[in-house]
């Protein structure tokens, strides 16, 4: 029988055994076996939770520690002419760690404001809290600035388009560069704060009229950094790429391997078919081909070197921003139909229930029959075939949907977890201009493809583990206690549960989906699982994918647009004995390194995306400020609540100084705002009717003001002393407000 260890003694092997810290490696060093794992993981989560250890890898967290590999900000060299930096972000209490960086001779220098990806170790120096090695830069100062000018008579100014900085930059005439009043600009910090505290900058290019339509999504590209236009080294490479001939290829020319995309889609990366097993009665053979990119894109090329500064393509209402020029995206690596294309093409075998028995890679050549959209394959299945559909109708759509429902059969089992927020969708005219908002359509067909592509990426990872060849995981921890903590809150004021104490599964959370479906809460429910997840990231490292309830898991199905697809594809090159161009040995080196960096060019993508659709929603609602719209609160802060339309799901503060003439308390664990003097509580989830008050296009922002909550008319609030309306909480009483809170929640749910 194991003997499980204390907290103490974990830390104190992390701490002397570095290079030995996996959950298998500490189960080997303690002799923990069978059930005592699933509590050695729990102890684990509740040490990274208590701040003891960070990251995948299990590091000693110290106070203001940071990760081995990190983002950071150069700050340029002293009067010794040492070179330092500090972190890109930093959101501890503490002062910022300084770093020292150790320059080698051949790196490329570094200047003040760059960003850079850089290797630590801590330091042994007085006033050096780690010396960093370059990895990579990753983007040049000085600060770059996007805003609005605002001309004046000898200086004009920056207005910042960041709707939640507000800050300011004065501009010499001088430097202007031709800039108008009120034209959007690309600017650079120049210098120091002037006697009015503002500091100077440097006008570097004319973006044009802020209010045009598309130039919507160009904010966003410039304001988050993401490179939009290709060197011409990069162009020149893909105009000279050349069709790929069989060779040594596996020929698949004769499998009707169909592409399913939207409507709008603008590449086509994966390619499907079924067939029925001749060898097992009620079995299927699935085929799922992704395209080579890996043969035209090599290690080392500038084609490569450009779709890893990128590491992903980003998508906008009106535009693409990819990661490969378009000769290769939508032409020689994409699979159209009727042109024979190079792909990596995947074999599972299914048995009846849809359980995998086994799989195998093929390096191929194929040609696809059809290139169909999702709308038009529901439609054919559900009894209503175009003259596209209708031909292939018995012999390629009707086994491929057989195939689905045996794979759905073994998805059901597995439980992944199983969120329902519709997706919004903003329509757009010729001219950029937003004609509707509406949410998009989620068809059977769309399941079809989701399921093969995962299938395709659990194998992916399969098969690289089986073959003990380097690789990036897709990596989902599971949620910590706080975050739980704070679900279980939400669904507690809903009158739904979230049972306490069990060990966290996908299950526990879909069963209280389940409770919510059909109810007025159910969007809230939804939307606060989604909060109480952990955001997925590439590590070379496997720690399970808990959203899809899976042990491992790598994106292999969308090298067009992932360079960690792409990586994948490599891998399996390299394992297969494919051919010499697959991961070499200095890409398995960096692997950490490139892991880190994608996941930060990801959630660089999703924020301007985020960002665009917000701006779009608030051009779409300017000419409707006035109106009244009903929604739900959607978000509580110390300074307001956040309110979604029902109509289009855009999100819009209100203040707190509307919400009546009195004092609020926030509780931010409940999540709560709660009238002094009324005893009224605002939380999460509540039905809300509002005014549109302002709609900033630039910004994104919008500003409400509530007329009803939960059916009830507020009392007009007060535009005066706007910040005497939350009271600090003041020591010895938080207990007891917060029992107070729970009362009267208590109270409204029975009521």
């Amino acid at each position: 029988m194991s003997t499980l260890p204390t907290k103490e003694q974990l830390l104190a092997w992390i701490r002397d055994n570095p290079g030995e810290t996996s959950k298998r490696d500490l189960a080997r060093a303690f002799g923990i076996k069978g059930a005592d794992r699933i509590t050695l993981k729990k102890m684990l989560k509740e040490l990274a939770a208590e701040g003891e250890i960070m990251g995948a890898r299990k590091h000693i967290r110290e106070p203001g520690a940071l990760p081995p590999v990190s983002v950071l900000r150069v700050n340029g060299p002293d009067q010794d002419g040492d070179l330092w930096a500090s972190p890109a972000q930093w959101e501890d209490d503490g002062p910022e760690p300084r770093i020292l960086m150790q320059m080698r001779p051949h790196e490329p220098a570094l200047g003040e404001g760059d960003r850079i990806l850089a290797r630590l170790t801590p330091g042994t120096e007085p006033g050096v809290a780690y010396v960093g090695r370059l990895i990579r830069r990753i983007g040049h100062g000085p600060r770059k600035i996007i805003g609005l000018y605002r001309a004046g008579e000898d200086t004009g100014r920056i207005l910042s388009i960041d709707r939640k900085s507000g800050h300011e930059w004065i501009v010499p005439n001088a430097e202007r560069h031709g800039a108008a009043d009120g034209e959007l600009v690309e600017a650079e910090q120049s210098g120091p704060k002037d006697r009015m505290g503002l500091p100077r900058a440097r006008v570097t290019a004319r973006l044009g009229d802020p209010s045009a339509p598309k130039a919507v999504s160009l904010i966003a590209i410039h304001a988050h950094g993401i490179p939009d236009e290709f060197p011409a080294s990069v162009l020149d490479a893909a105009e000279a790429a050349k069709p790929v001939t069989l060779g040594k290829r596996t020929d698949l020319r004769h499998l009707p391997l169909i592409t399913i995309d939207p409507e709008d889609a603008r590449d086509h990366d994966d390619a499907v078919c079924a067939l029925p097993d001749p060898n097992v009665e009620g079995g299927h053979i699935v085929w799922v081909a992704i395209a080579d990119v890996a043969h035209y894109v090599r290690v080392g090329s500038p084609l490569d070197e450009e779709a890893r500064n990128r590491g992903n393509s980003t998508y906008f209402p009106d535009r693409v921003v990819p990661m490969l020029p378009e000769a290769l995206s939508a032409d020689l690596c994409s699979l159209v139909p009727g042109q024979d294309r190079p792909c990596i093409a995947l074999e599972i075998h299914l048995d009846p229930n849809g359980v995998k028995t086994s799989h195998r890679f093929h390096r191929a050549l194929m040609r696809s029959p059809a290139a169909l959209t999702y709308r038009a394959v529901q439609a054919a299945i559900d009894g209503q075939p175009d003259a596209e559909t209708e031909p292939l109708l018995d012999d390629v759509l009707r086994p491929l949907w057989a195939a689905h429902k045996a794979a759905a059969r073994a998805r059901d089992q597995r439980a992944p977890l199983n969120l329902d927020l519709p997706e919004r969708h903003i329509v757009l005219s010729d001219t950029g201009e937003v004609t509707s908002v509406a949410f998009r359509e989620r068809l059977e067909a769309h399941r079809l493809i989701e399921d093969f592509m995962v299938l395709a990426n659990v194998c992916a990872a399969e098969t690289l583990e089986k073959k003990r060849h380097p690789l990036i995981y897709r990596v989902h921890e599971e949620p910590g206690p706080e975050k739980l903590d704070a679900l279980r809150k939400v669904a507690e004021a809903a009158g739904l549960s979230l049972a306490k104490g069990q060990v966290l599964s996908t299950r526990s959370l879909n069963r209280l989906l389940d409770q919510a479906a059909g109810l007025d809460e159910a969007e809230l429910i939804n939307l606060s699982v989604l909060r109480s997840m952990t955001q997925a990231y590439y590590f070379p490292q496997n720690f399970g994918h808990f959203g899809l309830s899976l042990r491992a898991y790598a994106h292999f199905t969308s090298p067009i647009r992932r360079y960690a697809d792409l990586i994948v594809h490599r891998a399996l090159i390299s394992a297969h004995g494919w051919g010499k161009d697959g991961l070499t040995a200095e890409d398995a080196e960096r692997l950490e390194a490139t892991a880190e960096w994608i996941s930060q060019t990801e959630r660089r993508s999703m924020q301007a995306e985020r960002e665009t659709t917000d701006r779009y929603l608030a051009a779409y609602l300017a000419d409707r400020v006035g109106n009244e719209f009903a929604g739900r609160v959607s978000g509580i802060a110390r300074f307001g609540i956040f309110v979604k339309l029902e109509e289009t799901g855009a999100d819009g503060l209100v203040p707190i100084r509307s919400l009546g003439d009195e004092f609020f308390h926030y509780d931010r664990e409940a999540q709560t705002l709660m009238g002094d003097r009324s005893g009224r509580i605002i939380a999460l989830g509540q039905r809300a009717l509002v005014r549109l008050t302002e709609a900033e296009a630039v910004t994104g922002g919008l500003i409400f003001e509530v007329l009803e909550l939960e059916g009830e008319s507020l009392p007009r609030g007060s535009a005066e002393r706007p910040g005497r309306h939350v009271s600090r909480r003041k020591p010895g009483k938080a207990k007891a407000r917060k029992a107070k809170t729970a009362r009267k929640i208590k109270r409204k749910n029975r009521g």
